[in-house]
């Protein structure tokens, strides 16, 4: 069973959805016992970095969020909830992030209007290096974005891939049994469904 963490973050039900639609059991929850007891595990998020880090903490998931990981399932990370693994925003300053990861969140340069930002629509993207989470897809595949803010990861063995909005962007990581992408693969037709059908067939213990 795949568990998506509820805290109250937009996009859950689309994520749901997509799951079902492979096959997959999958639960929208925050009850500790069904989450450690899950075989995977998602960290969704819509929204802005600071409410979803209050509420967080509020429902007690970074404890359960950090014992799943060091159980050594299966963990992906979508949207903000990549952006949330990291260690700050510029969306929220001073407001810490999880730090699962090193890095830091940037704002998508506008150039004084010239480009739209959020950032949304379809981009591709360009693999760095072979991860389970990316089996089977063909070369710079297109994926669909949608966000304001950026991840600059300080460890770049972490970035699995990238793609270019006026700025390079670390749009996924792998590390260990955590993964994130920061566009949306339940919105990302054909690719981002066998990416999820990758995650899904993930036993935990994959290099």
């Amino acid at each position: 069973m795949i568990s998506i963490l509820d805290y109250d973050a937009g996009n859950v039900k689309s994520v749901e959805k997509a799951l079902q639609y492979l096959g997959a059991e999958a639960i929208i929850t925050r009850d500790p016992k069904i989450i450690q007891e899950s075989s995977h595990l998602i960290l969704p998020g819509v929204g802005a970095f600071g409410d979803c880090m209050e509420k967080l903490h509020f429902y007690g998931l970074i404890p359960e969020m950090e014992k799943f990981i060091q159980s050594g399932k299966p963990f992906l990370g979508i949207c903000l909830g990549l952006q949330l693994l990291f260690e700050e925003s510029e969306e929220t300053p001073g407001v810490a992030g999880l730090g699962f990861l090193k890095g830091k969140i940037h704002r998508i340069p506008d150039d004084n209007g010239q480009r739209k930002v959020p950032h949304i629509g379809w981009n591709n993207i360009e693999f760095q290096k072979e991860i389970p989470l990316f089996k089977g897809l063909d070369q710079d595949p297109y994926v669909y974005f949608v966000h304001s803010y950026y991840l600059k990861a300080e460890n770049r063995e972490d970035v699995a891939a990238t793609t270019s909005y006026g700025v390079n962007i670390d749009c996924a990581v792998s590390h260990g049994n955590i993964n994130a992408t920061q566009f949306h693969p339940e919105k990302s037709s054909k690719v981002g469904l066998q990416i999820l059908d990758n995650f899904i067939n993930m036993t935990g213990e994959e290099k």
